[in-house]
């Protein structure tokens, strides 16, 4: 605890690092504050009920921030973002100058590619605002709109994304935590004092021996989750000794670190992309009101509706979008071609195409490893509801992973600007 408390003092004895914090601090209130403002003629209990009985809203609640519950102006939050910044990532893979954009021309080049995802991002958000509303609408958490109210509400709705948007970047230029990440985690940590209250108000000394399963399962999860995010496989690396004039260079031997989670929460976001898309029809079948249109839509939502199917399709998905995101992300040819152009081996291992089987390998078993745990995280409050047949004592999976991930992730960034003042 008084490291803790030295640490925290050290931080704010440093002016510019305490000014970054705070003005950080501000920009998080100010987006909870705009979190707030409703869009007209919401009925906010039946929003309530509506995203209480519908898992999957209350996921996509999760990475807007807490915004969409109460259908606040910045109720999309920097889902279009994401969305679109995964649409690029995706295209990395089918054009070779975009690939070529983001990984050979360095910072110009992620510059264009930030620049174009937020293009991207306008006409996404202007879509989904679109779809929500209707969707709320047919589901009577809105009362029916005339065109200029529903264009009203859609472009203020979209004004609101590309706010959001903005205040996230701003907080990642002052390198406190990447400022994405930053506001999804103040929409779950907002949400913390509404779960404790509705704990408190359901607890009866019959489920004392639930409520202190559940602290002891809540704590062994964030230690899992700290532990798997953390881990790596660290591959030895050796450098070959080589003279240039009268210098010697290399010989020198260190490690290549391969992370156990890899892809971090972004399978996740995958599978909760392919697993909207099939509901998002299913409604849309029934504002039509046809016969077959109607036996389409309840299909569809009756599908999904079943926990088992629902929770296994979602688990398979985080899988294969793990193995899929991490390829994407990490090339075992390349690293090994990098290692060989300058004088690096992997001891045992010939250089080249060699290297690159055993990094990716290597590289298949732990991410098996990741991949599952990505799923179990996924579908945890499944499990919970099932076990203990409470929707209170539920703990969100996909919260812990991101609230846990940013933080270390926040963590390190302050403590690196610390380390690179005491060295100055």
């Amino acid at each position: 605890m008084n490291k803790i408390i030295s640490k925290i003092k050290q931080i704010f004895s440093i002016p510019d690092l305490r000014k970054k914090i705070l003005i950080v601090a501000l920009l998080l209130v100010a987006f909870r504050l705009f979190a707030a403002i409703p869009v007209p003629d919401v009925d906010a209990t039946k929003l309530k009920a509506i995203f209480s009985s519908n898992q999957l809203l209350g996921i996509l609640n999760v990475f807007s921030g807490g915004t969409m519950d109460n259908l606040s102006i910045v109720m999309l939050g920097v889902g279009p973002y994401i969305t679109a910044t995964i649409i690029m990532q995706l295209l990395t893979m089918i054009f070779p100058k975009m690939k070529e954009m983001y990984y050979e021309e360095g910072e110009a080049g992620r510059m264009k590619f930030n620049q174009i995802s937020r293009y991207i991002t306008v006409p996404l958000a202007l879509l989904q605002s679109y779809a929500y509303l209707n969707i709320l609408t047919s589901q009577g958490a809105l009362s029916a709109m005339a065109l200029p109210s529903m264009i009203r509400n859609i472009i203020l709705i979209t004004a609101g994304t590309m706010f959001v948007m903005w205040i996230g970047e701003l907080i990642s230029e002052y390198k406190i935590g990447n400022g994405i990440s930053l506001i999804i985690f103040a929409g779950i940590i907002s949400s913390i004092p509404n779960v404790i209250r509705n704990a408190v108000v359901s607890y009866q000394p019959s489920m004392l021996t639930t409520y202190l399963g559940f602290l002891v399962v809540a704590v062994m999860i964030i230690a899992g989750v700290v532990i798997i995010n953390e881990a790596e496989r660290k591959v030895p690396v050796s450098y070959a000794k080589r003279v240039r004039g009268n210098r010697m260079f290399g010989g020198v031997s260190t490690y290549l670190p391969l992370k156990v989670n890899q892809a971090g929460v972004i399978p996740i976001i995958f599978a909760i992309s392919i697993m909207l898309f099939p509901q998002f029809i299913g409604q849309i079948f029934a504002v039509i009101k046809t016969t077959w249109a109607l036996n389409v839509s309840n299909f569809l939502i009756k599908l999904f509706q079943n926990q088992i199917i629902y929770s296994g399709l979602y688990f398979v998905l985080v899988l294969l979008f793990t193995y899929f995101y991490t390829m994407v992300t990490f090339d075992p040819k390349e690293i090994s071609q990098n290692l060989q152009k300058n004088g690096g081996f992997v001891p045992g291992i010939r250089p080249g195409q060699p290297t690159a089987s055993f990094l990716s390998q290597v590289l298949n078993r732990i991410t098996l490893v990741g991949a599952l745990f990505l799923g179990l995280i996924a579908v945890l409050p499944s499990i919970l509801v099932g076990v203990t047949g409470n929707q209170t004592l539920t703990i969100g999976g996909t919260s812990v992973l991101i609230v846990v991930s940013v933080a270390l992730e926040t963590y390190k960034q302050i403590e690196s600007q610390l380390v690179m003042r005491e060295y100055e």
